[in-house]
């Protein structure tokens, strides 16, 4: 296992399992979340799966039963990875990145950040033994309708999505609160100086000082992109 950082005690911790540790920390090391990690407020392990794989070659997969195009990680292979870093009594719940999975929300990450941390499974190939996700109780988690070479890089997106909103991390208290999808609507638009640019003005109600009015144009703003792009997103928040 490679471990990023030296954490506190108490800090959210993530772990990895994948064929690709080298991907990490990528670019959870820099930034927020880098200076976060340096800070011990998380940690990030990244495990070899192949550590566990069998025989001379160390193999990880096998062709699927059935017949079909492609492998399929091992049961046995992926269980024992996962027991290595997950042994009973470790509290943290356990994922694996799939195009199946339930998408990823922000109410989701939410409730995450209120926890211990998170174990991620990262897929390759055709897919992963459908008894390891059962047997080890593996959330199929996905990060949208497309299909990606590996769950490497929706491990990433799901973990900046955690680890952006822990406490500190980020240096306002409501950054985290006014966001997209914190309201169940997409963000109001947002601007800044100069005042003028290329013909275009600030609205002049952002310039008002009156706060209240402030907020009801921004409340105004955020149900119109959401209509124009995400309806979908109103029917969720009227159903």
């Amino acid at each position: 296992m490679t471990m990023m950082n030296a954490p506190k005690a108490d800090c959210w911790r993530a772990s990895v399992l994948t064929l690709f540790p080298e991907m990490f920390p990528g670019p959870l090391g820099i930034s927020l979340s880098g200076e976060a990690m340096r800070r011990g407020d998380w940690s990030l392990d990244a495990y070899d799966i192949r550590n566990h794989g069998l025989g001379r070659h160390r193999s990880v997969d096998d062709t699927p039963a059935g017949g079909g195009p492609g492998m399929v990680l091992r049961a046995d292979v992926l269980a024992a990875a996962i027991d290595a870093v997950c042994p009973h009594g470790d509290e943290r719940p356990r994922f694996l990145m799939s195009p199946r999975g339930r998408p990823l929300s922000q109410g989701r990450v939410r409730e995450l950040i209120d926890g211990p941390g998170a174990v991620i499974v990262c897929g390759r190939f055709e897919g992963v033994d459908e008894r390891v996700i059962a047997g080890r109780n593996l959330e199929e988690v996905s990060i949208g309708d497309y299909i990606l070479s590996g769950g490497e890089l929706g491990a990433m997106v799901m973990l900046d999505a955690c680890v952006r909103l822990l406490p500190g991390v980020m240096g306002h208290v409501h950054s985290g609160t006014e966001e997209s999808f914190e309201s169940g609507m997409l963000e109001y638009p947002h601007y800044t100086r100069p005042r003028e640019w290329e013909g275009h003005a600030i609205p002049d109600m952002l310039l008002s000082g009156n706060h209240a009015a402030i907020a009801r144009w921004r409340q105004a703003e955020a149900l119109r992109i959401t209509r124009e792009r995400r309806p979908d997103l109103l029917i969720k928040k009227t159903s």
